[in-house]
């Protein structure tokens, strides 16, 4: 019989949670009485009275009236990048105009009252376009309820005359559905009688999104002054947030590099691991199970193969996912910014700040805070990214001296000049700064100090964001790990007259970051100036003379244990996904790391085929269709990734893995041109015609979207239009749009 105590302890168990699940049912908890009604002078009255002060939260409209906000900008963000072009929008009404905004996540909001938006209000859309032509997943409720032919808003009407928008997309031209979620957007809302201010903005990520805007934007302002009759004079310079630097803040409360609360309360209490589920907002800091390079070049080149162990962190994935890789910026710019501001000492590094946004609706703080100067630089501000032209022209104004404010004047507002010297070359802000006055780039620093707001830097310099990358395993073969194929980004820009016409190496912030954190785990040290040029590939003449180092020990040292390096990632869906039956023939294109998600897809068919035999008997994939790799490369004994692997899935797919390989600098096409992966596609055409047009086959391109994927579409157009008794421009273009309709072609692409 159980004891009366383990009794109360189960009644306990059953009642807690009832009871606070019905806490607002129960007075004595401090819940509101049934009896109690709006005028009972109970808690049921100040809930109400509270939520009529507060609104209802999914109503915009109402909260630009009791704001005072003559304007909402929506961001469609799968990256944060829209939304920060929605940020620069709203700042620019408020100093133009001196017009207070909204700026709202779309999945946040009903959209039923666009028609009761007040005819001297706008709402801006910044919107990319994500995949297919598909809009982020934070615009995608937006996108179906504005789409529905049946729409009704909440007038009961199915129009919005009143409405006033701005429209700017993000996008890539390399896509075939170029900037398809704004144009579709303004189409739908010119469709129903809004009416547009100024021309659509469409921004181009292959060339410069920053350009696009900024050949758009003052257009647009003007007709924006004219529709609401508001007059350009400004606010002038407005401080978007208030920094206070304190001193008594208990140690466990200050970020020293945390991406998120839960992570602070992790590494402040010495847990190995944040606590709660793990996203975008709570990244979990996954330890490195192993890592190799997988080129065979000497180090003149690097491809990093790297996995990250999620044991027990209830993260999951699926082939075909991306994972998000969170990056620090490395050691030199930490320090060059440092001693820009004035704030590069011991002490003054490792104070600590709190901040205050003075406009919550138009700036939010983007990072945690209470944080050090350290901190904020090394981990929450992309200060490894090309210096904008916009902040630029923007920070001339504290230039120290007359020469440097020229100079900065002259970047931000002559195109050419920021072409050449800044954009050329990839001059980051600090660098700029650096350049603007005279002083060397090159460690060690003794910079001119600039007297910029730390305000106003919070301002202009983004967010750090993660960079993304496909997952290169199957999780029914590797359920407790994640594998990632980097090539580690390091180029030579062209000579600049700001870096004296000297050549300059430039190295990618994320695959760098992998690199050292590949190297440290599998103990060797990173390369510094002096030892093994040759291993970097880059020569002995250049002003960058070693790679980027990063303090890879992370906050309060919890990025390494015990010789354990850890990563913090997230995962985020995709629907680059195999079909679900194996009869269904697939065709997969992926040169470079392109074959990385193929590698995830083809090991996903090995573990399906390993269950089937196991079920079946060894005939058991008898009746599988064919699965076609198309792969390319430099050379067979250089970089052909994973070239070991391919010989043991073709046989345990008992030949329904199918790989045609080009090396291009091996192989010649008849003509004597190198043979790349478009060339072996044309070549299999009598067998792929069929698989495609008849066989309903999948096919899949990864890689490089400017000319490849470009050329694989044209090969395939040619291809599906002669087995079509037609031509490529009629006939196989429109048998490739089919196929992208049906969600038969699929792409995950990038420039």
């Amino acid at each position: 019989m159980p004891a009366p105590i383990d009794l109360f302890i189960l009644a306990l168990t059953i009642l807690l949670p009832l009871a606070w699940y019905f806490r607002d049912s129960l007075p004595i908890i401090g819940g509101r009485s049934k009896a109690g009604g709006a005028g009972s002078g109970g808690a049921a009255g100040i809930g109400k009275k509270g939520a009529v002060e507060e609104g209802d939260p999914r109503d915009f409209v109402g909260k630009m009236e009791r704001g005072k906000k003559r304007c909402a900008m929506f961001y469609g963000s799968q990256t944060g990048t829209a939304e920060e072009y929605a940020l620069r929008l709203a700042k620019e009404a408020k100093t133009r105009f001196g017009l207070s905004s909204l700026v709202c996540d779309p999945e946040e909001y009903d959209f039923a009252n666009l028609d009761t938006v007040p005819s001297d209000c706008a709402i801006f859309f910044s919107v990319a376009t994500y995949g297919e032509g598909e809009p982020t997943d934070n615009a995608q409720p937006f996108m179906d309820f504005l789409m529905d032919p049946s729409v009704e808003f909440s007038m009961g009407g199915s129009t919005l005359e009143n409405l006033h928008y701005v429209v700017f997309g993000l996008g890539n031209k390399t896509y075939a559905y170029y900037n398809e979620v704004a144009r579709k957007i303004d189409n739908r809302l010119a469709e129903l009688g809004a009416k547009r201010i100024g021309e659509r903005g469409e921004g181009d990520d292959d060339k410069s999104m920053e350009e696009d805007y900024l050949g758009w934007k003052d257009s647009m302002w003007e007709k924006f002054s004219e529709v609401l009759g508001v007059e350009e004079g400004g606010a002038g310079d407005v401080a978007d947030f208030a920094v206070t630097e304190v001193t008594t803040l208990p140690a466990e409360k200050v970020y020293h590099g945390e991406l998120s609360p839960r992570a602070l309360l992790a590494t402040a209490s010495g847990a190995s691991t944040p606590i709660g589920s793990y996203d975008a907002k709570n990244p979990y800091p996954a330890p490195v199970l192993a890592s190799k390079e997988l080129f065979t070049v000497g180090g003149e080149r690097n491809c990093v193969h790297i996995e990250f162990d999620v044991t027990g962190s209830g993260m999951t994935y699926q082939h075909g996912d991306h994972v998000g890789v969170w990056p620090s910026n490395p050691d030199t710019e930490v320090d060059r910014m440092l001693h820009i501001l004035g704030l590069a000492s011991d002490e003054r590094r490792h104070a600590v700040v709190t901040i205050e946004s003075l406009d919550p609706a138009l700036a939010k703080v983007p990072f945690p805070t209470p944080a050090t100067y350290d901190a904020i630089f090394r981990h929450y501000l992309d200060i490894s990214a090309v210096a904008s032209r916009q902040t630029l022209a923007f920070l001339a104004r504290y230039a120290p001296t007359e020469e440097a404010r020229e100079k900065l004047t002259r970047w931000g507002t002559n195109r050419d000049a920021y072409v050449a010297e800044v954009d050329g070359p990839c001059l980051k802000l600090a660098e700029v700064l650096q350049a603007a006055v005279g002083d060397s780039l090159e460690p060690p620093f003794s910079s001119t100090p600039w007297p910029i707001p730390f305000d106003r830097m919070i301002s202009v310099v983004p967010r750090l964001q993660p960079r993304y990358y496909s997952i290169s395993s199957s999780s029914k073969l590797h359920p407790s790990t994640i594998h990632v194929t980097a090539v580690v980004l390091k180029y030579q820009t062209p000579p600049s007259s700001v870096l004296k016409h000297e050549p300059r190496w430039v190295f990618g912030l994320s695959t760098n970051f992998i690199l050292n954190v590949s190297r440290a785990s599998s103990g060797a040290n990173t390369p510094v100036e002096g030892q093994a040029q040759s291993t970097l590939g880059v020569p002995q003449n250049v002003t960058m003379h070693k790679t980027p180092q990063y303090r890879l020990a992370g906050p309060r040292g919890h990025y390494v244990r015990e010789n354990v390096y850890r990563v913090p990632i997230h995962v985020r869906r995709s629907t680059f996904r195999l079909p679900t039956s194996p009869k269904v023939p697939v065709i997969m294109i992926g040169p470079g790391t392109g074959v990385a998600p193929f590698r995830g897809f083809v090991q996903e068919r090995v573990a399906l085929a390993r269950k089937a035999i196991e079920k079946n008997g060894p005939d058991a994939l008898a009746e599988w269709a064919p699965m076609y790799l198309f792969y390319g490369c430099r050379k067979s004994n250089e970089d052909f990734l994973y070239k070991d692997e391919w010989p043991t899935y073709e046989q345990e797919l008992k030949g329904k893995l199918r790989m045609k390989v080009a090396f291009s600098r091996e192989d010649r096409n008849a003509d004597g041109s190198k043979v790349y992966v478009q060339d072996l596609l044309w070549n299999e055409r009598d067998d792929l015609a069929p698989l495609i047009l008849e066989k309903r086959a999948y096919v899949y391109i990864c890689g490089d979207a400017k000319s490849m994927a470009k050329s694989v579409e044209e090969k395939l157009a040619r291809m599906l239009g002669a087995a079509k008794g037609g031509s490529a421009e009629v006939e196989g273009a429109k048998e490739v749009k089919l196929l992208k309709d049906r969600n038969r072609l699929l792409s995950d692409v990038w420039s």
